[in-house]
């Protein structure tokens, strides 16, 4: 291990990863993102205009932000990281003061010496213009006033708008652009795009195998005022047919203000993965299973799940991965049940087996791999006997993983070969009842998010998608108590080909005799001592 960190540290210092300003230096460039919005251009439709706008920034205690975190649709486009901004792109050519011909406009946050002393350096009009290429950028308190009729256009395509802070009153703060924007635009008072996302969403998902389990979930956002009681919902929800759900999208289509045509951009877009978009996610996925991989060789029964958190987070860090994809879990035993567990705060990890749902973020770009390994080394024969049906599952379902397959038939799969394992064992008697078990799906897509955009129909060449069956006994369960407390997933990131598929996350060991093998080696965390704290006590 010391070898090899000495070794990677060598290419990072000395490898053309980092720039002249010692920042990486693999960055996606102006002209990938410049591709970008001309793919966006040439998908919307005749004298329309889209509007995409910046995060924004989040409260983490009193006067202390959270790190800020891009908007994965402006990043896309633009490559700008910083909040207070909106991009506009045009279909066709506008004119400004009769002198500019623009197609695309970029708002920013106004340069600001003293404010930039505090939070960092901000790129103003001139840096958006050299570092990301555009030749028309304006500072955001310069919107409000700017000639643009919007009522000219016939759509006006946008994602949910922000829910911006109420204290962002200086101008061309967030708050103050989307003020300008509605009022620019008309928009209704009572328009809800994130109820349209959701529609569409739900609409690109149906694929008839999974009607009901959407419908549950539009209801119960009725239900609990998500939805305000939305008639759209409603006759989405009562459609007899893919006909009738389509009839009620095409309403929301037509709209001039429209957000499904937002949505179904985007996700054509980013659900195909350019070579440049390709490199980062490799790296983000090879870097996510070496951390998998070393946790693996470090792991004791005396480890709290917050240390084994830690580990991931070193190596992710030592290779130059930002963040978190997404929050880490990292549960052992009856916690791995807890799908989405986030606490990792048990203190003994014991003998039980730890559930490691764990992806880095680099540049953007997230993994998402998931192992189960035994803490103490070796899977008990009721553990073994539920990891290798999960493996099996994974395995039939790489089978399938080529162009042309469908995300139904992929789900499919993995509950066959699930309910199948689990009646065998003598857990289930029917098919039927193996959801009790495996709750969720198999797959998804992965990119600039963890749930990335993307369609749900065929499998395409240069998506990148999650294979992730599982099986979680929790304690209580109506089984045999030598079942209970037993949560195994095993969760792969696979880009497809037209024939085949690439097993990204290949560094991370997926057999059990082989996760067993991993653990028996040597760590270079072994020889990590800390002193005692002085503090300490019980419960610390």
């Amino acid at each position: 291990m010391k070898k090899t960190i000495l070794a990677v540290y060598c290419i990072l210092s000395f490898g053309s990863i980092f720039s002249q300003d010692d920042t990486p230096a693999d960055y996606l460039g102006p002209a990938f993102h410049a591709g970008r919005r001309e793919a966006a251009r040439k998908m919307m439709p005749p004298n329309s205009v889209m509007a995409v706008f910046a995060y924004p920034v989040r409260t983490f205690s009193n006067d202390v932000d959270y790190n800020y975190h891009p908007n994965p649709d402006l990043y896309y486009f633009t490559g700008y990281k910083e909040p207070h901004a909106m991009l506009l792109i045009f279909k066709d050519p506008q004119r400004y003061k009769d002198s500019i011909t623009y197609t695309e406009l970029l708002f920013v946050q106004k340069r600001d010496a003293q404010r930039e002393q505090w939070t960092g350096k901000r790129l103003g009009t001139d840096g958006a213009a050299k570092k990301l290429g555009f030749s028309f950028v304006l500072n955001g308190d310069a919107f409000a006033a700017f000639p643009l009729n919007f009522s000219v256009f016939s759509k006006i395509i946008f994602e949910a708008l922000p829910d911006a802070l109420a204290n962002e009153t200086a101008p061309g703060d967030l708050s103050q652009l989307i003020n300008s924007f509605r009022k620019k635009t008309s928009l209704p008072a009572d328009y809800d795009a994130a109820v349209i996302e959701d529609l569409i969403s739900a609409y690109q998902r149906d694929n008839g195998e999974n009607s009901n389990r959407i419908t549950r979930f539009l209801t119960r956002n009725i239900s609990n005022g998500k939805y305000k009681d939305s008639a759209l919902v409603k006759k989405f929800i009562a459609a007899k047919d893919s006909a009738e759900k389509k009839a009620v999208i095409a309403v929301l289509e037509n709209s001039q203000w429209n957000s499904s045509l937002f949505a179904s951009l985007t996700t054509d877009l980013r659900g195909i993965k350019t070579s440049e978009e390709l490199q980062l996610l490799r790296k983000a996925v090879e870097i996510s299973s070496i951390g998998h991989a070393e946790v693996m060789k470090a792991v004791r029964p005396g480890m709290s799940e917050r240390e084994i958190e830690g580990m991931h987070d070193y190596v992710q860090k030592k290779y130059g991965a930002e963040h978190w994809g997404y929050p880490p879990i990292v549960g052992a035993g009856n916690n791995g049940c807890v799908l989405h567990y986030g606490e990792n705060d048990k203190m003994t990890v014991g003998q039980k087996t730890i559930l490691m749902d764990v992806g880095g973020e680099y540049h953007g770009y997230s993994a998402d791999v998931t192992r189960t390994i035994p803490a103490n080394g070796k899977f008990s024969p009721q553990e073994k006997l539920i990891y290798n049906i999960v493996y099996d599952a994974q395995e039939a379902v790489f089978k399938l993983c080529k162009e042309g397959t469908s995300f139904a038939d992929i789900e499919n799969k993995a509950l066959e070969i699930i309910a199948a394992g689990l009646i065998k064992v003598g857990l289930i008697k029917t098919a039927a009842e193996a959801r009790q078990f495996y709750p969720h799906g198999c797959s998804h897509h992965i990119g600039l998010d963890v749930h990335d955009k993307g369609a749900y129909d065929k499998l395409k060449k240069d998506m990148v998608i999650t294979v992730e069956p599982g099986i979680y006994i929790p304690e209580g369960s109506k089984c045999d108590k030598k079942w209970w407390g037993i949560a195994v997933r095993i969760e792969d990131d696979l880009l497809i080909r037209e024939k085949d598929y690439e097993l990204l996350s290949s560094a991370a060991p997926r057999k059990a005799e082989e996760v067993e093998k991993m653990i028996a080696e040597k760590s270079g965390f072994d020889d990590m001592k800390l002193p005692l704290l002085k503090s300490a006590k019980k419960g610390f």
